[in-house]
């Protein structure tokens, strides 16, 4: 038989019972759509929790840019929703346009809009789920946090090419200038800790067990004051999702590691690969 004419291998996806993904930014350059298109076309799941800002509107105000990495996310993201996967869409301060909407109880091509919600976990744990910057007051020091996803974000991630593109010449791999110069700064680092601590705060008055949030671009999992942390973190540079597996187990899922995906590929290259 002509190999030629031989049906497509399926691709092989990972189940889970629910999957969360926030800060991807689409409309910007530095989404990293392919990779986001990549994780989707490859997982399944009965709840997809898009936790705000997944469309910068800041930026596209400023500036249009949308490729075809950025159409097949939302392209995927309606798929799921019409193959019965429960998707709920909660805006961000990044795309707070769709914020207006809330009030009528909207549900397009099957998304729900909501500004946040509840997730009961396989082994009963109440989740809040929202996108946090609603906490941002506790973030004060330069606006650094508050600028992320924004033109400080954007320049910060300029250099990080060009230093990356150097190091890759020299035989080095990868290592994000960015998420260094985060974790050195000492006010950042107490910054990220009242923003944690702020939503664990509010999780635990309203009764329930743990917060799933964005915002902030750090992935992170912990307990505070017995509450459960969970941010998601980012599709800018470290491509991060929150997912609970069937028996409500927890696991942040980083899948530009787990698939050695290069952040210097070409856009497109990147989004067939796998």
């Amino acid at each position: 038989m002509n190999s030629s004419i031989l049906p497509a291998q399926p691709i092989a996806t990972t189940r889970y019972r629910a999957i969360f993904v926030s800060d991807v930014h689409l409309g910007t350059r530095g989404a990293r759509a392919g990779f986001l298109a990549d994780f989707l076309r490859r997982s399944s799941c009965d709840q997809l929790f898009l936790v705000g800002d997944i469309v910068d509107c800041w930026r596209l105000r400023k500036s249009w840019y949308w490729d075809a990495d950025h159409d097949e996310v939302l392209r995927l993201i309606l798929k799921k929703a019409r193959s019965g996967t429960e998707v709920t869409y909660i805006p961000g301060n990044h795309d707070e346009m769709f914020r207006d909407w809330l009030s009528m109880g909207l549900e397009i091509a099957g998304v729900k809009l909501r500004r946040e919600a509840e997730h009961i976990t396989a082994d009963g744990k109440r989740l809040l789920v929202m996108h946090g910057d609603e906490f941002d007051s506790v973030v004060r020091y330069a606006k650094f946090l508050a600028l992320l996803g924004d033109s400080a974000y954007t320049g910060a991630l300029v250099a990080n090419r060009y230093f990356n593109a150097i190091r890759r010449r020299l035989g080095y791999p990868y290592w994000s200038l960015s998420a260094w110069l985060k974790r050195q700064v000492k006010e950042a680092v107490k910054a990220i800790d009242r923003f944690e601590v702020a939503l664990a705060t509010e999780a635990r008055r309203r009764g329930f067990d743990g917060v799933v949030c964005g915002h902030i671009h750090h992935a992170e999992m912990r307990e505070v004051n017995g509450v459960r942390y969970y941010n998601d973190g980012d599709w800018v540079e470290s491509c991060t999702a929150l997912v609970e597996h069937e028996d409500g187990r927890l696991e942040l899922i980083d899948w530009a590691a787990i698939n050695r995906l290069s952040f210097l590929a070409p856009r497109r290259e990147v989004a067939q690969a796998g």
